[in-house]
């Protein structure tokens, strides 16, 4: 059966695809419909944490449909508590709310800062400054906090009430603020813009802004959280914290889940009726999410630390033989790799074809997030088929 295109036949063109249709996984290995093996440096683009099917998780997500699959937020359910208890003991945070996903995540985010500087200053307070670059989401107000024009053509008018600044500039964030000004969000390490590091002096900066300002304080780790950084949340590396974090992406193991955690004097705004998701929170997302969390605090983020460190040692060996290489950048097992060339597009490909999945984060950007559980031998493949790409291009 042609499930391309029956594919494209049926589904709504908003992705770009690859030619492949991925029908199993089993760690940091994919297979498609043909039977071709591929190493996946995507996963599911910074999702699949764990990897594939991990035991833990199948397992957790297999107990809990046999007892309940939904379940109303009129009620509780356990594996929603113990989540809760998990994220808020090893973390910054007092309360979490859950959702399906990371642009849920951040609409919330948008709501409660909103929400809660008009209690304590009233009206006017709403604006919300966000960085050039950044990426928080598809929905209207989570894409409007985006700050990369190309995500908004098409859909004006956007939300009011959103500035724009440029990443690391204290300066231009100081500048920034007015009497409107509610919060400042940003993305600890960018992913889509580019995987570009807060500076650790910028967030330091930022906070003591926002304390003398009465600012609220978001991060967004829907990319970066979940120990990718090689820490359970990035904002660990700086001795930073925010009053708000948003998560998603990696923390069921693959289902759709999301959360937002914020500090109790910034939660307690939201009342009963203030926000609300039918699904956030349910008790299978949940269930694999608790299993997420024990594996991570069990030793893999230890492992996403080490792995990161070999494979950007891997990677800047490359760059020696490679000179198209410019720039090498990121934390843990979330690597940016940039190249001189106005698009990576064909590097992407190449790879593919070769074996091992990548993509792109911009024009001239490899992306790469393997899940944290890869190991020296995958990672050496996978710099040998980058160079065996990089020598048939003749760069």
């Amino acid at each position: 059966m042609d499930y391309i295109q029956i594919g494209k036949d049926y589904i709504m063109n908003t992705y770009s695809r690859f030619p492949l249709v991925l029908v199993r996984g089993k760690g940091a290995v994919v297979y498609d419909d043909q039977g071709r093996e591929y190493l996946d440096f995507v996963a599911g683009i910074a999702v699949n944490n764990l990897g594939h099917c991990h035991p833990s998780v199948v397992a957790a997500i297999k107990e809990q449909v046999e007892n309940m699959i939904h379940c109303s937020n009129l009620y509780w359910n356990a594996p929603q508590a113990e989540l809760a208890r998990l994220l808020v003991e090893n973390s910054f945070g007092d309360k979490v709310f859950f959702c399906n996903s990371g642009t849920e995540a951040n609409e919330a985010s948008i709501k409660l800062v909103r929400k809660y500087s008009k209690e304590n200053y009233g009206e006017n307070r709403y604006g919300i400054i966000t960085m050039h670059q950044s990426f928080h989401g598809r929905t209207l107000g989570s894409l409007t906090a985006t700050g990369q024009t190309k995500y908004h053509n098409g859909f004006a008018p956007l939300v009011e009430g959103f500035k724009y600044v440029p990443f690391n500039d204290i300066r231009a964030l100081e500048a920034a603020i007015d009497e409107n000004t509610c919060a400042v969000m940003l993305e600890p390490i960018q992913g889509e813009g580019g995987v570009y590091e807060v500076q650790e002096n910028y967030l330091y900066q930022v906070r003591k802004l926002c304390d003398e300002k009465g600012l609220l304080l978001i991060f967004d780790e829907v990319q970066c959280g979940m120990g990718r950084s090689g820490k359970l949340f990035a904002y660990q590396h700086y001795g930073v914290q925010p009053d708000i974090m948003t998560l998603a992406k990696a923390i069921a193991g693959g289902l759709p889940l999301g959360a937002m955690i914020a500090t109790d004097k910034v939660a307690s705004a939201f009342k009963p009726g203030d926000h609300a998701s039918t699904f956030g929170g349910n008790p299978v997302a949940c269930a694999a999410g608790v299993a997420v969390m024990k594996e991570l605090l069990g030793g893999v983020i230890d492992n996403a630390r080490e792995m990161g460190d070999y494979l950007k040692a891997g990677l800047l060996q490359l760059k020696q033989i490679h000179p198209v290489i410019s720039e090498i950048r990121g934390k843990g097992l979330m690597i940016g790799v940039e190249f001189n060339m106005q698009e990576v597009t064909g590097i992407v490909n190449k790879a593919m074809q070769k074996g091992l999945l990548l993509l792109s984060a911009g024009h001239r950007v490899v992306r790469m997030v393997p899940p944290l559980i890869i190991t020296r031998t995958e990672i050496d493949k996978a710099i040998d088929v980058l160079d065996d790409v990089l020598k048939e291009m003749g760069v």
